[in-house]
């Protein structure tokens, strides 16, 4: 399993928790995520690394199907790798779709089909990961990200079920939610957030690793559409 082992571990989630409770921290949905013990952390041992790729997926797989027996909104999975703490953006970004590339691939092998509400296309402004039939959108953090509340001790991916984005627009409150974390963000920083838009506006993609990045960045990962094809 992929639990904290040790009381260094067991810190660690700790000291994220406390991040995330922090004041200033800007993300309502993480806040209520773990005010509603919906917040699944877990550790693994390194984010350049495949080591515990095997151990992630089935998380996933379980989050999707707690999720499904009880669809309450504000359900993620946070992966914190113990390392490396030094990345700079662009190569914490490339660590980030490594991961996100070989999961992928996991959920393929499993026999698990992509969510067909989103697209694997990464280019595509329907984008999203999908994991046990579920879109998610993934949120990095590490030591060096370019915003503020991106910034933890080490690196982080945050798996956010896509479904409850819908479900939150289907209540009338995500508009609400998403002005209100990005005033809170634009007060944490100073600046607006540049890489924020809309699911439908541009590829979420973009958006992943914190980096703020051009037009003519292309993402690394392949769909399966894409992968099929080759």
């Amino acid at each position: 399993m992929l639990l904290p082992q040790g009381s260094a571990d067991h810190c660690l989630v700790q000291r994220f928790e406390t991040f995330i409770r922090d004041s200033g921290f800007p993300c309502i949905g993480a806040k209520s995520a773990l005010g509603r013990q919906q917040l699944r952390v877990v550790v693994a041992r390194d984010i350049a690394s495949a080591w515990n790729d095997c151990d992630i997926h089935p998380e996933l797989l379980q989050l999707v199907e707690d999720y499904r027996a009880d669809p309450r909104p504000f359900q993620s999975l946070a992966v914190l790798f113990r390392g490396p703490l030094d990345l700079p953006g662009a190569v914490f970004e490339r660590h980030l779709w490594a991961r996100l590339q070989s999961l992928s691939d996991k959920d393929d092998w499993a026999g698990q089909d992509y969510d067909p509400r989103v697209s694997d296309d990464p280019a595509s402004p329907h984008f999203s990961m999908s994991f046990g039939g579920e879109g998610f959108f993934v949120v990095g953090l590490h030591p060096r990200a370019e915003r503020p509340a991106r910034r933890f001790e080490v690196p982080v991916m945050v798996f956010n079920l896509h479904a409850q984005f819908e479900q939150l627009r289907a209540a009338g409150t995500y508009e609400k939610l998403r002005r209100s974390i990005l005033e809170r963000d634009l007060s944490l920083a100073g600046t607006a957030n540049p890489m924020l838009a809309r699911f439908g506006e541009v590829s979420e993609a973009r958006q992943y690793s914190g980096r703020a990045v051009n037009e003519d960045w292309v993402c690394p990962f392949r769909g399966r559409e894409a992968k099929r094809g080759a």
